[in-house]
C-alpha cells in the first residue's frame, strides 16, 4: 500500500483533524484517509458553470459592479 506524506500543514488544521478524528473514534491518520477517500471518490453530480453561478447569493447593486473608466493622465514631456 502506498504512503503519503504531507508537509507544512498549519497547526490549527492538524488540531482540527485530531478533534474530528476523536469525534469519529478514529486515529488522525485514519481520519485523514477517510477524508481523502470521501472527497476523491465522491460521485455527486458535476455542476455546470451556469449552475454554480446561479447558486451565488444575490448581493449588491448593479452599480457596485459598474466598470470604472480610468483614462490615462496627460503628461508634459
Amino acid at each position: 500500500m502506498a504512503q503519503l506524506i504531507v508537509r507544512n500543514i498549519d497547526s490549527s488544521l492538524v488540531q482540527r483533524l485530531k478533534e474530528r478524528a476523536a469525534r469519529n473514534g478514529r486515529s488522525a491518520e485514519a481520519e485523514h484517509r477517510e477524508i481523502l477517500r470521501a472527497v476523491l471518490t465522491a460521485t455527486g453530480p458535476m455542476l455546470s458553470f451556469k449552475d454554480l453561478l446561479l447558486q451565488m447569493p444575490d448581493v449588491g447593486e448593479d452599480q457596485d459592479f459598474a466598470r470604472v473608466i480610468d483614462y490615462p493622465r496627460d503628461l508634459d514631456l
